[in-house]
């Protein structure tokens, strides 16, 4: 009886989540067809449910107005959950939420923590961000080393613009300061942004 009991239970909740599946991609198509009633409709039971993509997505559709009224203290509710599940672009858009006091106060120390959260999952975006923050000491001392290192990670991560960033903090170091922050980057990523900074 036991044996069948198990089974019964991982049967329903293979269908559950073969269901919750099916209703992030129909809110998915919706989303992308601009039928956006359609894609909260069926992202909003799944959000609540923990679904991590269908959190993240709600906070970008509250952030930007996609359907809904645009409330930036929404959009921090559904990024807030789906960060806390790991999701490198909600932890992104949390610590910009931070940074800019939009549906929250102010606050660049936690802007830093959200954007090293992603940073340490390769989200070029986080990266230079975060870089920027350390440049003028936003949430964090200030360190042009760091600075140059988060900024040329980001470069090499896709962030062209970061390189701009990365070049004008040079303009600021010393040679050897230099070879040190780019030493700092290659440990970073060979680390696996676990040993990134002093």
């Amino acid at each position: 009886m036991k044996c069948i009991i198990t089974v019964l239970a991982t049967t329903l909740s293979l269908m559950f989540s073969q269901l919750a599946a099916q209703d992030f991609e129909k809110g998915l198509k919706a989303h992308d067809l601009g039928d956006y009633d359609t894609a909260v409709r069926e992202w909003e039971p799944l959000a609540g449910q923990g679904n991590v993509k269908a959190q993240y997505n709600l906070g970008f559709m509250y952030d930007n107005g996609q359907g809904l009224t645009q409330d930036s203290a929404e959009a921090v509710k559904w990024y807030r959950l789906a960060a806390e599940q790991a999701h490198g672009d909600a932890q992104l858009n949390l610590g910009a939420m931070y940074r800019s006091g939009r549906g929250v106060p102010e606050d660049f120390v936690k802007a830093a923590k959200w954007f090293r959260l992603a940073a340490d999952q390769g989200n070029a975006i986080a990266q230079d961000n975060l870089g920027i923050l350390y440049y003028f000491g936003h949430g964090v001392l200030q360190d042009n080393l760091i600075a140059h290192m988060w900024t040329n990670l980001a470069f090499k991560n896709g962030a062209p613009e970061a390189g701009i960033r990365r070049d004008f903090i040079a303009e600021e170091m010393t040679k050897a300061d230099i070879s040190q922050a780019e030493d700092m980057a290659k440990d970073c990523i060979s680390s696996a942004y676990n040993k990134c900074g002093r």
